[in-house]
């Protein structure tokens, strides 16, 4: 027994050692146990105890604070979009690293992606309250699979990279990732603003479309990182490419039964209403007729009774 709980104790050491002290000493990344309960107390809190808590409650009205936050989100995705390429020669750097030609010496593009990679960490922590927001009011049918596995996976899988890997090879993938969280939390603040402003959001098979298009360029670059003689250990990249692979038939599902199913039934329902008009339409003219003919009828014997008169 002591022998086993030595074993986990040397292990967890391990874990707890990234690879560089700077970065261990960074918020959250002392060890992986915080960032693991933040995630479990998380999944606690949207799938058991937040819809208990308001199932006997009406749900709350966040307009405002909605607004305030996708706002933020789009500003803060906008900066974080700027922190990939504010060192010179980031894309060059970046090349060289992939195809396995050198590990870039620039202290400087090494910090810079130190940093972004840790406010890109923190803003999957932040992300984690869309679902939080969800659960207050009670939008329970909008909390899928899809949803809170994303939102776990990358609050955990950018925690890893940090602590374990980091380098400017991902800048790539931040980037992408918030360049398409400016676009979608855009559209969840109009969509926030209320009812009269719902006429603005006709685009929204677009937004996912941009979206798996995300995930098809991720994908490409994946593959050409595992092809390369990159620095970049392959199990990491596989288990990018297994994750990519997955959100890209997650969110490929979505769009097939969010677009095609529903265009497919609003075509069906929009047969049927014209063939309940046309049903209708034959009945009255039926009816007409009818009614036509009864009116000729009594006209008829009514001159009749004139004549015998």
């Amino acid at each position: 027994m002591t022998t086993i709980i030595g074993d986990i104790k040397s292990k967890y050491d391990e874990m707890i050692v990234g690879i560089d002290p700077e970065i261990d000493n960074w918020l959250f990344m002392r060890s992986p146990l915080q960032v693991i309960g933040i995630i479990l107390l998380y999944l606690y809190f949207v799938l058991k105890l937040g819809p208990q808590l308001m199932a006997s409650r009406k749900p709350f009205n966040m307009t405002k604070l909605l607004v305030l936050y996708n706002f933020y989100q789009v500003i803060f995705s906008t900066w974080l979009c700027f922190q990939a390429v504010q060192v010179d020669n980031t894309a060059m750097d970046i090349f060289k690293f992939v195809v396995g030609i050198g590990i870039p010496n620039d202290r400087a593009l090494v910090h810079a992606a130190w940093r972004a990679s840790w406010w890109y960490f923190f803003s999957k922590l932040v992300e984690l309250l869309d679902t939080v927001f969800f659960v207050l009011r009670k939008k329970q049918n909008q909390i899928s699979f899809l949803h809170v596995y994303h939102h776990s996976l990358t609050a955990l899988g950018s925690w890893w990279h940090l602590k374990y890997l980091p380098g400017p090879q991902f800048l790539v993938i931040g980037f992408l990732n918030s360049f398409v969280h400016i676009v979608m939390y855009f559209y969840y603040m109009i969509a926030a603003m209320g009812p009269k402003y719902q006429r603005f959001l006709w685009w929204k098979k677009y937004l996912t479309t941009l979206q798996l298009a995300q995930f098809c360029v991720m994908l490409c670059y994946l593959t050409m990182i595992a092809i390369m003689d990159s620095k970049l250990p392959r199990s990491h990249t596989f288990f990018f490419i297994a994750n990519v692979i997955i959100f890209l038939y997650l969110f490929g599902d979505f769009y097939r039964k969010e677009y095609y199913k529903n265009h497919h039934r609003k075509l069906m329902d929009k047969d049927k209403n014209s063939n309940s008009i046309a049903q209708l339409t034959q009945l009255k003219d039926m009816i007409d007729q009818n009614e036509k003919k009864v009116y000729l009828q009594n006209k008829t014997i009514k001159n009749g009774n004139q004549k015998l008169l």
